[in-house]
């Protein structure tokens, strides 16, 4: 493995992720946003953003098994979710349960939540970068 996740002694125990990333591996990888799309790039889950949270998981798994990867290579994921409040929490970890239970194992890199105004089109409430590093 090219990772290795760490949560140092002096910062908080976060539960859904890791606070530190050591990547040692020499080949990055970065995936563009991922939003609900399918392979026809109709949305998935439109209203429902525990199900665009999965599917955008889903959709960068898919990105990093082209490139020779898996979410075990990630070292840091930024998620950008519409009009975010702490209510919605709830929803963004059930789709990420859902997402790891399907990729075999919940990511827990390093990761930065983002609240914003829109993304590219209206009924996308979500949408994930990922930047993973391979041997």
């Amino acid at each position: 493995m090219a990772i290795t996740l760490m949560n140092p002694d002096g910062l908080p125990k976060i539960d859904v992720y890791r606070q530190v990333s050591v990547a040692t591996g020499s080949r990055l990888v970065f995936v563009a946003g991922q939003v609900s799309w399918d392979a026809d790039g109709v949305t998935v889950g439109e209203g429902d953003l525990a199900a665009q949270v999965e599917r955008c998981f889903l959709n960068a798994g898919t990105a990093l098994t082209a490139a020779g990867g898996s979410f075990d290579d990630v070292a840091k994921l930024t998620v950008y979710v519409v009009d975010w409040t702490p209510e919605k929490m709830p929803l963004l970890l059930e789709g990420m349960a859902r997402a790891g239970a399907r990729l075999g194992g919940a990511p827990v890199p390093p990761a930065t939540l983002i609240g914003v105004a829109a993304l590219d089109v209206p009924e996308h409430l979500v949408e994930l970068e990922v930047t993973a590093v391979l041997e």
